[in-house]
């Protein structure tokens, strides 16, 4: 294992250095961003995290992918910053990922940084692999001398024009298939999703991710660069976390719109809070959640902390429950994401069963829409977010993508569902086709 030099700095003003920190970290070749948006949440490690540049890194499709990351992890045992894309489920079951994918991101992705810079409260902690520490007070300086008004990337000089990969009408169709094999019982819930896309687009990656976060300012937030690869990610749902022998789960399932009166607002929130559609979606999730936990769990340990509680954020709200449980004596951290991935909330249930079905339905791969993003640290612990609400951009190709979906139960109305879509992807949409105006 490699050491870490550590130096932590006061900052007179951590709301200034956190936007001077990004605008540095995205002119790297590789970097992560994560940011919490100081989101009042239980479990958290800092207010945001900048990892740039590649010491090592492992890349590799789904074939294995479980057994290298854990090689990698088990063998740096350092800090590690990527993804696993929704498609490494073909590691763990018989399944396949035959759609079409514009995107042509690797199934796994992660690095190990060579520099690494945190801010918790009023302190900025850098901690740099010795090879690079003494460049730690020249960025520094570097950093609080970012230009937040230059122009990074030249501007898409035509209007982007956003694309329907299922159309309105086919959307309906393909929805009612998925009701059949519910009414049928051969799944419960399925999580069915739609691509929206644009071609011949050259974007700001960086002027597009901190747009989309002021508008959405959700707790895990993702700024990704790799090549030409971006991820920008306004994810409001945590997929896992190892803390110690601890494991959090936290399953989104349940989705109303904001309003400006505050006192609408409240009554949509307490709606939602009793929607028996809504909640029946959540807590079938949860089932699945508890069920995927207890295999590397204590034995009577998996507990559910928060069910179906409201949680708001600037342009929904949504239902959102907390299981825990004990992880079991000598279990590899990788072991743990095997086995519960991909996450419930983006698949249904039965999982198998539904990812077999949504495969068929839908008509893009997902890629890593609908994967994990997030980090281990050295002692084996780990946060990874859902990958939704996100934008997805391969410069190399100009290619655009952001997708949406929602469960579908036997209670579903299509016309609800597809306008749920809508307003999921409201977001991107806005910063998209704001960009080329």
């Amino acid at each position: 294992m490699l050491s870490r030099t550590s130096n932590t700095f006061f900052l007179e003003n951590p709301a200034d250095f956190k936007k001077r920190l990004l605008k540095w970290g995205s002119i790297h070749e590789t970097a992560v961003f994560l940011d919490s948006n100081q989101y009042e949440q239980n479990y958290s490690s800092f207010d945001c995290v900048l990892a740039v540049e590649e010491f090592t890194s492992i890349k590799t499709d789904y074939f294995n992918a479980f057994e290298k990351l854990k090689e990698y992890q088990s063998y740096t045992k350092d800090y590690l910053f990527g993804y696993l894309s929704y498609d490494v489920k073909n590691d763990v079951e018989q399944l396949s990922s035959n759609n079409y994918d514009g995107l042509k991101f690797p199934d796994v992705y992660f690095f190990q940084p060579q520099k690494i810079i945190q801010i918790k409260d009023n302190t900025a902690e850098f901690l740099y692999l010795r090879a690079f520490d003494d460049e730690i007070e020249e960025d520094f300086e570097a950093i609080l001398e970012e230009n937040l008004n230059a122009e990074s990337v030249e501007k898409q000089k035509e209007a982007i024009k956003i694309k329907l990969r299922i159309h309105k009408e086919e959307y309906f169709d393909k929805l009612n298939t998925v009701l059949e094999h519910i009414q049928r019982g051969d799944i419960y819930e399925a999580n069915f999703c739609q691509e929206f896309y644009a071609e011949n687009v050259t974007l700001n990656p960086y002027e597009i991710y901190t747009n989309l976060n002021a508008i959405s300012e959700p707790p895990f937030a993702t700024f990704f660069k790799h090549e030409e690869l971006y991820l920008l990610s306004a994810s409001p749902e945590r997929y896992l976390r190892k803390d110690g022998s601890k494991i959090i789960s936290q399953p989104i399932k349940g989705t109303a719109k904001r309003l400006v009166n505050s006192i609408d607002d409240g009554k949509i929130a307490f709606d939602l809070a009793r929607d028996e559609k809504e909640r029946s979606e959540n807590i079938m999730i949860v089932d699945l959640v508890r069920n995927d936990l207890s295999r590397l769990a204590k034995k009577g340990s998996v507990k559910v902390e928060e069910l179906c509680k409201v949680y708001s954020f600037k342009q929904v709200h949504q239902l959102i429950s907390t299981v825990v449980s004990e992880l079991d004596e000598g279990v590899h951290p990788v072991d743990i994401i095997r086995e519960t991935f991909p996450m419930g909330s983006m698949t249904g249930a039965p999982k198998i069963s539904a990812m077999k079905i949504i495969e068929k339905v839908e008509e893009t791969k997902r890629g890593l829409y609908s994967g994990a993003f997030g980090y281990f640290t050295p002692e084996g612990d780990f946060d990874f977010n859902v990958v939704i609400r996100s934008i997805l951009y391969n410069s190399e190709e100009k290619y655009v993508s952001y997708s949406v979906g929602g469960a579908i139960t036997h209670k579903s109305i299509p016309e609800k569902e597809y306008e749920e879509c809508l307003l999921k992807a409201k977001a991107m949409k806005y910063v998209l086709t704001k960009q080329s105006n």
